[in-house]
């Protein structure tokens, strides 16, 4: 088919971007709505060739979850490592199910948790909603931020006093890392081996950057370099781990819709819509995902 790639077992890989309406934005992935038969070795070749940030493997989902057909069992693999959860291939995901069977409800089973995601018409384009899995959020050791900070060329007087560094998780665990000028969020020259090194030990998927544009707009860079990759264009775990930090240190009211741009350095503009409810620890996600040709 003229948007696929013929791959292990001849399985179809599907490739989307996910958090933008054109093809040229957002975050790419891809997506095998059936994995059945691949091995981990087997996903982690196609995810490789790939060579998008992260990409997506289904199969059906434990009986458990019912959800009439509409459950599946999600693996997520970068080029060079699986990782829990990825809410940018959640999203692509969720919108080629809705492509192939219809809007409304899916759930998938993730080695994060179960992860809930609804898609909708909106516009002329479908857009999806993946609800986290329970977030926390803990304090960032000094000495682990002075080193993220060596490792990116900051100073520690170019953060942001206002919004501080703290690990965040929904999913995936992200440092947290606020700047105090939009000029330095855009100069990003990090040192890829002793960020990743870093990571490693910290269990890190991605160092969250953030500049606060104003009370809910912020403008957010993601680093991913235990993927390897340079930076990811648009990161849905990471979103919701932010929605957490914001909700945790009263950034934000309890109930709160939050705007995420981010991309826009990579000249991949993504937007990302991140709500949290008042009562309900878990935090939403939300963006279109469009087929990317070829």
């Amino acid at each position: 088919m003229s948007h696929s790639d013929r791959s292990a077992d001849h399985h179809d890989v599907l490739r989307y971007t996910a958090f933008a309406t054109d093809p040229a934005g957002g975050n790419p992935a891809g997506v095998l709505l059936d994995a059945a038969g691949l091995g981990d070795a087997d996903m982690l070749a196609v995810a490789a060739k790939l060579g998008y940030s992260e990409s997506a493997f289904l199969t059906p989902g434990p009986a458990s979850l019912g959800a009439d057909g509409r459950a599946f069992t999600v693996r997520y693999f970068s080029p060079q490592a699986e990782v829990p959860f990825c809410g940018h291939a959640t999203v692509a995901t969720a919108v080629a199910l809705a492509e192939r069977d219809g809007p409304g409800d899916f759930v998938f089973a993730t080695r994060a948790g179960t992860v809930p995601v609804s898609v909708a018409e909106s516009g002329g384009a479908l857009r999806a909603t993946l609800t986290s899995v329970a977030p926390r959020v803990e304090e960032a050791a000094a000495a682990d931020v002075d080193e993220a900070l060596a490792a990116l060329g900051w100073r520690a007087d170019e953060l942001d006093a206002g919004l501080p560094p703290r690990i965040a998780f929904a999913g995936a665990r992200h440092l947290v890392l606020a700047a105090g000028t939009r000029a330095r969020l855009a100069d990003l020259a990090y040192d890829f081996d002793r960020l990743k090194a870093l990571m490693l030990r910290l269990d890190l998927v991605t160092v969250q950057l953030v500049w606060r544009e104003s009370d809910t707009v912020f403008h957010a860079r993601d680093p991913f370099p235990v993927g390897g990759v340079v930076e990811d264009p648009a990161t849905g775990a990471a979103a919701a781990a932010f929605g957490a930090y914001a909700r945790e240190l009263g950034l934000v009211p309890a109930a709160a819709e939050l705007t995420l741009h981010q991309g826009a350095d990579m000249g991949r503009p993504g937007v990302l819509t991140v709500t949290l409810r008042e009562g309900d620890e878990r935090v939403r996600v939300s963006g279109t995902a469009v087929r990317i040709p070829g």
